[in-house]
């Protein structure tokens, strides 16, 4: 089982990045962040003429998350409402960043979680909030007996300094404050495991680079697109690697895919 994880920053514009890497690379599903489209004008077709079944939710110009999968997903979920009974659920899922469904025994989660935009503005408390409620919605999956979780997608969020290609400063910087890194390690607290760090501890590795001031080529990067597996799904994942291909491309996202493998 191959999983992948991908901010596209607009899979309209970047459509054709997208296709002619599946072709290359059939992974069995392909979790999609930053789709930026409603669901009637998602690009369907060119996902279904190769093989793939797609779980959507979008919006217009900002966020969207998709699931393209070659087996059809099952109990497909959609926002935090589907699951949490609670006004800031519903508030929260009026921006489109959060959907999963279960493929066997394992649940794929897909989301985009809140870049936060600067430590003292209302964007980075809404981000707390958020990864706070997306603690209390993964504790609900935790809890079913006999189903397994794979939570990926674009954190934006660099856990450890490793993470960073230059980590000084990094407590005053958005993706790196304290209080983001705890909220992260608060969900992980679940049971959740970096694939990643599994087959790799150095630094140097990343999935985002800034267009600007030669951020790729220089590789002045961020790992900030994950994989996070329970127990047994981790012990069983025989690779996790980070496909900078892409990024070379004329025109691409400002994101590289992250695969898992087990």
């Amino acid at each position: 089982m191959k999983i992948a994880t991908w901010n596209v920053n607009s899979i309209r514009s970047r459509l054709s990045i997208v296709i002619d890497w599946l072709k290359q690379n059939p992974v069995d599903v392909l979790c999609l962040q930053e789709t930026k489209v409603i669901d009637s004008d998602f690009p369907r077709e060119p996902f279904e003429e190769i093989g793939y079944s797609l779980a959507i939710s979008g919006q217009k110009s900002y966020n969207g998350v998709a699931i393209a999968s070659r087996t059809p997903l099952t109990d497909i979920k959609i926002g935090f409402s589907s699951i949490l009974n609670r006004q800031l659920a519903t508030e929260l899922d009026e921006q489109k960043r959060v959907i999963s469904g279960q493929l066997g025994a394992v649940r794929i989660v897909n989301l985009y979680v809140p870049n936060g935009a600067a430590l003292d503005s209302d964007k980075y408390e809404y981000k707390l909030r958020w990864l706070a409620t997306l603690r209390d919605y993964l504790a609900h999956f935790v809890k079913e007996k006999n189903t397994e979780l794979c939570v990926c997608g674009d954190f934006n969020i660099a856990l450890d300094d490793r993470d960073i290609y230059n980590p000084k400063g990094k407590e005053k910087h958005i993706m790196s404050s304290p209080m983001e890194r705890e909220a992260l390690e608060n969900v992980l607290a679940l049971g959740l495991k970096d694939a990643f760090r599994k087959f790799n501890s150095e630094t140097g590795y990343f999935s985002w680079w800034d267009y600007r001031q030669g951020g790729f080529s220089r590789n002045r990067g961020w790992r900030i697109d994950h994989h996070y597996l329970t127990p047994k799904l981790y012990e069983k994942a025989v690779a996790c690697t980070i496909d900078i291909e892409p990024r070379k491309l004329e025109k691409p996202s400002d994101h590289t895919p992250v695969i898992v493998e087990w």
